[in-house]
């Protein structure tokens, strides 16, 4: 039985390696299970984020655009005012 004893022994080595492996393993791919959802609530806080600031720019391009238009008609508000002030003096000239 010398010979089938050495295999039998080499067998139950080779099974305790392979769990031993597989339990590493295991553990690694719990480990990875941590860290993909550790990047996901940090993918879903970052959306979250990016769209509160797409939000915020709409709201500041409107507004912006607002002021400009405003300014504008102002701008020829003043334009015609000093027009007529320009024809004014104009016309009180001898």
């Amino acid at each position: 039985m010398g010979k089938g004893g050495n295999y039998v022994k080499m067998a139950v080595s080779e099974v305790e390696e392979l769990r031993r492996k597989n339990g590493e393993m295991e553990k690694e791919v719990e480990e990875m299970k941590k860290e993909m959802l550790q990047l996901w609530r940090r993918t879903q806080v970052a959306e979250e984020a990016e769209e509160h600031l797409c939000s915020q720019l709409a709201e500041l391009e409107a507004e912006s655009l607002d002021q400009a238009r405003d300014y504008h008609s102002r701008i020829i508000l003043l334009m015609n005012e000093l027009s007529r002030l320009s024809s004014d003096s104009d016309s009180c000239s001898p």
